[in-house]
């Protein structure tokens, strides 16, 4: 009851705002979108949609005066009377006439300049004005896809076909937000969703939010893929020169200073456009600027456009920004994708302090039945109207989500896919009941073939099912794997169960047990592939192989924000294998070395004998300073960039074959990003650990090392491997302390040197030191270039190593593949 009474509360204070409306053109009656228009010395405002149609709520009849701002054309201020409502208002504008006096411009006397130099000394005063706020927040957002291909690399692309028309257009997604924001510079932000709304998806939730976007130009830097330098950074005369267009003034008789902003370095991280400065208070008007994507190391995207529009309110002296859209234009592959964001932020209340309670590690969560909304509801408190494409797409959606839900579509969809092909065989084959939202998969043996000295040549396949619930997020999956040894002449197969119970912490079990070939170290650092080709091409067989029949249970859950523990036991009977194959396409002559790390000559002894082991281990993550959304369906954790992230683990052998196979071992690990301004990312993974009571333990058990004796590179970073160090040569059973440390420049070196920016790449500087007892340190050092390739693909990497030890210095490069991850 309390709750009902509460909810009919909040929706009587919403349909207590009502509208002035209307259409604002210029003086050809063409529409203007995005015009700026509020009640005048208030907070309350919104803008015009793209057909230049606009709802301006208040709250009371009586006296207004509305004021509709445009960049390019003279402000407006209308007084009216409201004796009911809608009011409808429509307004032409007029454009603005720009004054420029007769100037000389140089370098040493440029009057764009001192405006600019003025809004900089400015700045920290004119941020406090806005630096504590509650406001309401609106936002939407739509994706549209124009002329999709009907395939791309051979593979039909037909996901959209029931949002396009037949030029093969049309919008891909839309949704709106409606929430109350509480604000605290620099970046603390609370936000409660009142209203969510997902076309075609009834029960969805946007992810539009106020703290995505919080982009503030009184700031450094703008939070982007890189940190954009705003045009009144500290430094921005570095980045930008600026040209002063012409001034006007506005309603209140402030002179307006239109100043075009433009890159020194068309590579560099830089906007142009448009920046209005405001004379004496040097504050912002408005901002109208772009940016690519390569300047931005986003390179799918074209072009990024950000306009932001500013209202004055007499009585508190205030500039407050109220409107800012966000476009862009995208694309890969032939398909072609525009966006637009539209946010509004009105009500503005401002404080001159919160309590210390007031923001929490919950910055975003949504009310009851957000999602549930009616369109009278959205009607109501929607501040800018829905054009005519917008409407027409949330009823088609509407009425074509019902279709999708309903049995009979799901079946004959699944009829249509579950049909069995000529090659499914080699391929794989998926069955699915979307209805009843399961399915089981066959693998094939296409991406199963592979080639390593122990087993020859192997071919790999499973089975797989899995059933999730949507609304939940959580899911039941059970996966078997089969494969065969042709030279080794020997079958082995293992299973999992794996299940989710909730979004909320995370907790998962899961169940495991069968027969597999693992390579000794458990992180496999070697890729299937990397190995297979450096085999039969090269007669390099670095991967090292035992057999390991087992049972594992793994347990994991966060425990309270920010802290994770996963748990599991783990019992194995461990056999020692031998090299079965000689088979290469390499030259003869050349010896394959032994399955056996300690000695790669010696084909005849073991790394081990064969043994019986227990463990037990508990890992401990905690993410400092941990943020979260918590959304009906599940909590979403944001880490927290300012803290690094702490493992504590300890793992426990029992229960062995022997009494010298037992073992304790203790572990550490930290890892940090440090984002340093525009100068790139500094990245830190150190790692520690120690055993005890283990001088006799089995060579699995040892703590290994990824080296990397192949030049080939496959991560996105090379903060867990030793570039040329061999894969087994410093593996320990005492003490050790490893660093890994890279920092990517994010392009502020390469931007600025001629002929190397043209790569649009960025500088990758490394250091790597390991230390292990009964030997010298271990030290690597680094410099690469990232991010490198053709257009839009950069999934390439390329660097120089240099290694020490012993006195000895070892050279090498690496080619980075980053795509081998997601083959192996």
């Amino acid at each position: 009851m309390k709750k009902n009474f509460l909810f009919l509360l909040l929706l009587a204070s919403f349909s207590g705002f009502s509208q002035i409306r209307g259409t604002v053109s210029d003086e050809k009656g063409t529409a203007l979108p995005f015009v700026n228009v509020f009640a005048e010395n208030t907070y309350n405002g919104t803008t015009t949609n793209e057909q230049g149609n606009y709802d301006l709520n208040i709250k009371k009849l009586g006296k207004h005066t509305v004021v509709f701002q445009y960049l390019g054309f003279k402000t407006k201020k209308i007084a009216i009377v409201v004796e009911k409502l809608p009011y409808a208002l429509d307004v032409k504008m007029t454009e603005e006439s720009f004054t420029l006096n007769e100037v000389v411009i140089n370098p040493k006397d440029n009057p764009a300049n001192a405006i600019i130099r003025s809004a900089i000394a400015a700045k920290k005063e004119n941020a406090e004005n806005t630096a504590r706020y509650k406001a309401d927040f609106y936002s939407r957002g739509i994706f549209r896809i124009k002329d999709a291909p009907k395939a791309i690399l051979g593979q039909k692309l037909d996901m959209f076909d029931d949002m396009l028309d037949s030029t093969r257009s049309g919008i891909l997604y839309l949704s709106e937000t409606v929430s109350k924001i509480t604000f605290k510079k620099p970046d603390k932000m609370q936000e409660t969703i009142i209203a969510s709304k997902v076309s075609g998806n009834d029960n969805g939730f946007s992810f539009n939010n106020a703290a995505s976007v919080n982009f503030d130009f009184y700031d450094n830097y703008l939070p982007f893929d890189v940190n954009v330098i705003s045009p009144i950074a500290d430094n921005a005369f570095n980045y930008y020169k600026y040209k002063l267009e012409g001034t006007f003034f506005d309603e209140n008789n402030n002179q307006i200073n239109k100043i075009k902003i433009t890159p020194r370095r068309d590579s560099e991280p830089a906007m142009q456009g448009y920046i209005y400065i405001v004379e004496d208070s040097w504050a912002i008007y408005a901002v109208d600027c772009n940016i690519k994507g390569s300047q931005m190391q986003s390179p799918a995207i074209n072009l990024l456009t950000l306009k932001q529009n500013f209202s004055y309110n007499t009585t508190t002296k205030i500039w407050v920004k109220n409107t800012q859209t966000v476009d862009f234009l995208a694309g890969m592959l032939g398909i072609n994708v525009s966006g637009r964001f539209t946010y509004v932020y009105s009500n503005f209340e401002f404080e001159p302090k919160f309590d210390k309670k007031t923001f929490t590690r919950e910055i975003l969560t949504f009310q009851e039945n957000a999602n549930k909304k009616d369109d009278d509801f959205w009607n109501t408190i929607r501040p800018v109207p829905l054009t005519n494409e917008e409407t027409t797409d949330y009823l088609k959606k509407d009425i074509l989500q019902t279709k999708k839900k309903s049995k009979v579509y799901l079946d004959s969809i699944d009829k249509k896919s579950n049909k069995i092909g000529f090659f499914d065989f080699i391929t794989g084959y998926t069955y699915k009941n979307s209805y009843k939202k399961w399915q089981i998969g066959y693998a094939g043996f296409l991406t199963g073939v592979s080639f390593n000295t122990v087993q020859g040549r192997k071919l790999n396949t499973g089975l797989s099912f899995s059933k999730r619930n949507d609304e939940k997020r959580t899911f039941t999956r059970i996966n078997s794997d089969f494969e065969y040894a042709f030279s080794e002449k020997k079958f082995r197969s293992n299973a999992s169960f794996d299940h989710k119970f909730n979004n909320i912490n995370q907790s998962e079990i899961k169940i495991s047990g069968g027969s597999s070939v693992s390579q000794f170290n458990s992180n496999d650092p070697i890729g299937i592939l990397v190995n297979t080709i450096s085999s039969v091409l090269f007669k390099d067989n670095y991967m090292k192989l035992y057999e390991r029949n087992f049972v594992n249970v793994f347990f994991g859950r966060e425990v309270v924000n920010g802290i994770f523990l996963n748990a599991a036991v783990d019992y194995s009977e461990r056999k020692p294998l031998f090299n079965t194959s000689d088979f290469t396409f390499a030259k003869k002559q050349k010896l394959y070395t032994s399955n056996n790390p300690w000695a790669p000559d010696d084909y005849t002894t073991p790394a081990f004998e064969k043994h019986n082991l227990v463990k037990a281990s508990i890992l401990a993550k905690f993410n400092f300073g941990q943020q979260y959304w918590m959304r009906p369906d599940g909590k979403f954790n944001i880490r927290n960039d300012k803290y690094p992230t702490l493992y504590f683990g300890y793992e426990k052998g029992f229960a062995g074959s022997e009494k010298k196979y037992e073992f304790d071992h203790v572990n550490g690990r930290l890892f940090y990003d440090i984002t340093v301004g525009n100068k790139g990312v500094l990245s830190m993974n150190l790692k520690a650990g120690k055993f005890f009571n283990a001088e006799s333990i089995s060579f699995v058990d040892y703590k290994h090392f990824d080296g990397n004796q192949t030049h080939i590179g496959q991560s996105e970073s090379y903060l867990n491997v030793f570039n040329l160090m061999p894969y087994y040569s410093h593996s320990t059973n005492d003490s050790y302390f490893e660093t890994h440390m890279e920092h990517n420049d994010k392009g502020y070196l390469m931007n600025k040197i001629p002929l190397l920016n043209k790569l649009k790449s960025t500088l990758i500087l490394g250091f790597h030191a390991l230390a292990v007892p009964n030997m010298t340190p271990y030290t690597e050092y680094s410099i690469g270039l990232d991010d490198l390739g053709f257009g839009k693909f950069r999934m390439f990497r390329l660097d120089y190593v240099r290694a020490y030890q012993n006195g000895i210095q070892t050279d090498g490069i690496v080619f980075g593949m980053k795509f081998l991850n997601a083959i192996d």
